[in-house]
């Protein structure tokens, strides 16, 4: 058997500041900007690199999923971005004013800070040893 991980929905307010922070903030990739009807669309994007798991932006459509929009995990780090090179993509978060929640440590697994997203989401960027 083979099988992989290759998508994530994100639950989000707006399609095209999500996009902008993703895009223009982190420095994702924009694969589909795909019209579906007048209030949905397809809009994927994905970390710059070797073709790894991508995150579909997901408009809350309802209450219930708009009171999900930055807590999908009870607060809990929910996404775990690696890197090649820590200090560049730290000092890039730091020079986009992006929320960092725990500064860069030095772990058994490697170099670690936790940040938040646009909505509050906690990420882990990480550059494993």
């Amino acid at each position: 058997m083979n099988q992989r991980l290759v998508q994530i929905a994100l639950v989000v307010r707006d399609y095209d500041e999500a996009i902008d922070f993703y895009t223009r903030k982190l420095g994702f990739e924009l694969i589909e900007d795909t019209l579906m009807s007048e209030t949905k669309r397809w809009v994927v994007v994905a970390p710059r690199g070797e073709g790894g798991c991508r995150l579909l932006l997901a408009k809350a459509t309802n209450e219930e999923q708009t009171s999900r929009i930055g807590n999908q995990t009870g607060g809990r780090v929910f996404l775990f971005l690696h890197t090649d090179n820590f200090d560049r993509d730290y000092q890039r978060l730091i020079s986009e004013n992006i929320t960092i929640v725990r500064p860069q440590s030095e772990e058994s697994y490697g170099k670690v800070a936790v940040f938040a997203d646009l909505y509050g989401n906690l990420w882990d960027l990480i550059e494993p040893r």
